[in-house]
């Protein structure tokens, strides 16, 4: 056995959560650099935008057991990171669809 004392790494070293912004980076930074690191489909947006958005608060999901046919479960998980996000964006459009009577 070591003799040698193990210890945890500092939380400084640790790479951010994904989705957590740091926030005095961006509260600091020029709006030059932010139109340079931001993504391509954010390039066009109009100058009102911001001006006539809304909150939104997520909505608690429920989690459940599903059952799916293998080659829908891996063309969903194909697609990228956050694959059951997006097959609920799926069935939120047939229900929402269904309910206005379009399917």
């Amino acid at each position: 056995m070591s003799a040698r004392r193990t210890s945890k790494p500092s939380r400084k070293s640790e790479k951010p959560r994904r989705g957590r912004a740091k926030l005095a980076s961006l509260r600091n930074a020029s709006e030059t650099t932010i139109r340079r690191t931001s993504p391509p489909e954010l390039a066009d947006l109009p100058a009102d935008f911001f001006a006539r958005a809304s909150i939104v608060h997520p909505v608690p999901k429920q989690p459940i057991s599903l059952r799916v046919d293998e080659d829908v479960l891996l063309w969903f998980k194909q697609q990228g990171p956050r694959y059951q996000s997006r097959m609920n964006a799926v069935l939120r459009a047939y229900m929402s669809a269904v309910q206005k009577g379009a399917a």
